[in-house]
């Protein structure tokens, strides 16, 4: 296994890597000057073609004799969307083969600059985005959008905010460009304010100035990025782009999603190297590990725990999902300092959008969703969103059921031209059983089937979750916004009467006892208010966006409880008659509550332009009580600590992006030593180097990075206490580890992500563990590599096919190292048609049927599900 699993690696992180220099077909870039002479005579400007009148008004230029054939009945492909800042605004550049010119229609009205350009039809590299959208691209500019009306026709809108805007459209040997330019004057620091050269409409009201080299925020929605988003927010709280971020951040944006198939978390973040599901708590949810440490989990922002999420997340709202790894206390507070997995949920789009999917797969898997969305008034000021699942499935496993219903829906209010208020809701209903997977018996997974379920088919737990979110963004000019989110969450877990595996199983020729877990009923509440000031600045030559923040959260949860007489069973030869008659007697009745308050300031400074640092602070301050009214006590944890974070940029060529980063984080620790001190809170510290590249005119992205992460303040056994009932905090665990990210397009319809990770996490100071034991569930050897490509022409146009390998080398499943998790190679395959409006795939799950385990919990394995297939088609209109 290993010699053959290293090999498979090696090969798979080469071919990915040969491929582009092997493939990619390089285009010169063109100097300014020559596309300007190159370009002479072909400017049209739209006042030169007609002036829009108040009302809609139609010109159509007709294509001269020399190109008069390419306006048959052939569809000409528009391959690609591309926003780049200019001088004078933003170029918006529809690329088409090379020599072929577009018939264009103009449509203008009010303040919309509209055109159609017919015999068109975006055929973009994703294979599967049908429209291109830009938020704000500049001043005076509300959106810019390109999409498909019908069969042959793409419409290009340029939305003014207060008038016309001035758009010039030219012929390019890279197809039709767009070139709006901004209302702003272009000025900078050493020079006097200058209009603007591009004729202005009537009634056009002049707007601030701004600087002239100020880059262009665009926020782009929808699927045009493909496998190679360009920006995140996680990282540094505000838009930008992934080459300027001082620290290891990967994205994966929906177009994977839908791709692979993925309908639960674990199966999207597998692509990200580093990061291992660690448990799924009894098939309730899910558990992660990033390089080596507990992962944490955020939704659009806030701390998405067990406090919030009692069973496994849904990815029907999901649009894209930003691992940040390393320490992050800086933005986030109190964390393990293995990084965070933030999901960001699909917001109200501009244009109407309507989609039906269906999706069955093996074991009686169905799946039925939608997501809507459209303006709610004529002036495009209020929109919605909605997207609702339902899911009924059966298992691999014995006897287990499961039903889920969730369904999330989102209003978006444009109370002006500078502030936004977004409203967002989220329920989740689930039932399904308790399976904690197959026991470890002497220290070994017991050898049984994988489909063995080893409690009482009757069991049940039943979830609610509610999640409100209430976002104020507000702009009090071009160079200060305010950001407040305000979320509340309701959570409640119940049962009825029944048995699960012991936390520790020992055999006795095979008949086992089962702890007895009477109902019990746990609920949960959290509150946390958001409040982010970004302004931007210079000082000199030297620019600079401040983040000030603020976050205030308050979590409560009362849990109830009732334990009764252990159960035996037989693993190999299981009968189902358990008895309940028994007296139950109370285990549980707390109540806790925890209040926690942070601060901080971030500086993200452009030295040069290819010189950038990243310096930032926050501090927090943390209450817990927690009542146990069975033992009449109550407990209280008190925490404060400060987290740092620097980082710097250096990047030498457009292409690359060398960087370091230190930063610190911390997460408080309950109890107190035997002289009753308490516990200080555990503290992280990583150091981080890397190299980011972008290749292929940034169709290609990857991403090298080198890091060390300790955590000190370990609690571990107190060798002075002869009871053994107290710890001191002088334990000190460790991971050091490489790790490769790739992703992107290397030609047409040919689209990639991998990963490689090595990691070695080991325990470094402890009085109860051997110190060297390697750290749990964290495999030292992960990769993934998956690959999809699209037909462009000929009879198999538009359809496509994928697949790839997900790989795990052994990983132990405690800290003592007393059992393996085998490691594995698992295959998947895919299939898809994507026409017109209508999309259909099947996919192939562990296409060889490889029996392997990912996680365990309370000494059980989780057995992964075997050769599964799953077809999905949707329907947009």
């Amino acid at each position: 296994m290993g010699d053959s699993f290293k090999l498979t690696l090696i090969a798979s992180i080469v071919w990915v890597m040969i491929a582009p220099t092997v493939w990619a077909q390089q285009r010169s870039p063109l100097h300014k000057a020559e596309l300007a002479e190159q370009t002479e005579g072909k400017i049209r400007q739209l006042s030169e073609v007609e002036r829009p009148s108040t009302s809609a008004q139609m010109l159509v230029q007709s294509p001269t004799p020399s190109n008069q054939e390419n306006f048959g009945s052939e569809v000409i492909p528009i391959t690609s969307v591309k926003a780049n800042s200019t001088a004078k605004g933003v170029e918006v550049i529809l690329e088409t083969p090379v020599g072929t010119q577009l018939q264009v229609i103009n449509r203008s009205t009010g303040n919309n600059f509209i055109v159609d350009v017919a015999g068109g039809q975006l055929r973009l590299p994703s294979g599967e985005a049908f429209t291109f959208r830009s938020e704000k691209p500049i001043e005076g500019i509300t959106q810019i959008t390109a999409q498909n009306i019908d069969a042959n026709t793409v419409r290009v809108t340029v939305i003014g905010e207060k008038a016309l805007p001035t758009v010039e459209l030219y012929d390019d040997d890279a197809g039709l460009v767009f070139a709006v330019a901004t209302t702003a004057t272009a000025t900078s620091p050493q020079q006097p304010t200058q209009q603007s050269q591009a004729p202005q409409p009537e009634n056009q009201t002049q707007p601030k100035p701004s600087t002239g080299d100020e880059p262009i925020e665009l926020v782009v929605t929808g699927e045009q990025d493909g496998y190679n988003p360009s920006d995140a927010s996680t990282a540094t709280k505000t838009d930008t782009p992934l080459r300027d971020i001082p620290q290891s951040i990967q994205v994966i944006p929906s177009q994977v999603i839908q791709d692979q198939g993925a309908v639960r978390l674990t199966e999207a973040v597998r692509n990200v190297s580093g990061v291992s599901l660690s448990g799924t708590s009894g098939d309730r949810g899910e558990d992660y590990t990033i390089r080596g440490f507990a992962a944490n989990i955020y939704k659009n922002g806030f701390l998405d725990d067990y406090y919030s999420d009692r069973a496994f997340r849904d990815s029907a709202n999901i649009e894209r999902i930003e691992v940040l790894k390393g320490p992050a206390s800086v933005l986030f507070g109190r964390l393990e300092p293995s990084g965070i997995i933030n999901l960001v949920t699909k917001k109200p789009l501009a244009e109407p959008y309507y989609n039906l999917s269906f999706t069955v797969g093996s074991y009686s898997f169905y799946r039925p969703t939608l997501d809507f969305s459209s303006p709610l008034t004529q002036d495009r000021k209020l929109g919605y969103r909605l997207n609702v699942a339902y899911e009924n499935s059966g298992s691999f496993r014995d006897f287990v059921n499961k039903e889920r219903f969730f369904i999330a829906p989102v209003l978006n209010w444009k109370i002006g031209a500078n502030t936004n208020l977004t409203l967002e809701g989220e329920y989740l209903h689930t039932e399904n059983p308790l399976d904690r997977g197959l026991p470890i018996i002497d220290n070994k997974i017991a050898d049984i089937p994988i489909s063995r379920y080893l409690s009482d088919p009757r069991n049940q737990v039943v979830v609610d979750e509610s999640k409100t979110y209430l976002t104020l963004n507000h702009e009090f000019n071009q160079n200060l916004s305010l950001r407040s989110a305000f979320r509340v969450t309701t959570a409640s877990e119940t049962n009825n009467r029944f048995v699960i595996q012991p936390i520790f199983a020992t055999s006795n020729n095979g008949t086992i006892s089962l702890y007895n877990s009477g109902p019990f009923n746990q609920y949960y509440e959290t509150y946390f208010l958001q409040n982010d000031l970004t302004g931007k600045f210079n000082t000199g030559s030297v620019k600079h966006t401040l983040l000030f923040g603020v976050e205030v959260g308050r979590l409560y949860n009362r849990n109830q409880g009732e334990r009764g007489p252990d159960q035996p069973i037989n693993i190999f030869n299981p009968i189902y008659n358990f008895s309940y008659d028994a007296p139950y007697e109370q285990s549980q009745d707390q109540r806790s509550n925890t209040d926690s308050f942070g601060i901080y300031l971030q500086d993200q400074i452009a030295v040069f332009d290819n010189l950038k640092l990243l310096v930032g602070g926050r501090f927090d301050t943390y209450h817990s009580e927690t009542q146990d009214f069975l033992n009449a006590s109550t407990s209280k944890t008190d925490s404060n600590a400060f987290s740092p974070r620097v980082g710097v940029v250096y990047q030498p060529t457009k292409e690359i992006s060398l960087f370091a980063n230190y930063s610190r984080s911390f997460n408080p620790v309950s109890g107190a030593d035997k002289n009753g001190d308490a516990f200080e809170p555990e503290r992280g510290t990583g150091y981080e180097v890397g190299i980011k590249g972008d290749f292929l005119n940034n169709r290609l992205s990857s991403t090298l990075a080198f890091y060390t992460v300790t955590k000190t303040n370990v609690t571990t056994a107190d060798p002075t206490d002869p009871t053994g009932n107290f710890s001191i905090q002088v334990g000190e665990q460790r991971a050091r580890g490489i790790e490769f990210d790739i992703a992107g397009e290397i030609l047409p319809g040919w689209k990639v992500i991998g990963s490689y990770a090595y990691t070695d996490p080991e325990i470094t100071q402890d009085n109860t563990y051997p110190v060297g034991n390697t750290l749990a569930n964290t495999p030292r050897h992960t990769g993934s590599l998956w690959t999809t490509y699209t037909f462009q022409t000929g009879t198999l146009e538009d359809f496509g096919f994928g697949g790839g390998i997900f790989a795990n080398s052994e990983a132990y499943g405690d800290l003592d190292n007393s059992y393996t998790i085998p490691g594995f190679i698992r295959t998947d395959a895919a299939l898809f048609y994507k026409k017109d409006r209508l999309r259909a795939s099947i996919n192939f799950k562990n296409l060889f049927d490889v029996r392997y385990f990912e996680g365990t919990f309370l000494r059980a394995a989780n057995p992964a599900a075997p050769f599964t297939v799953q077809g999905t088609i949707s329907w947009e209109f």
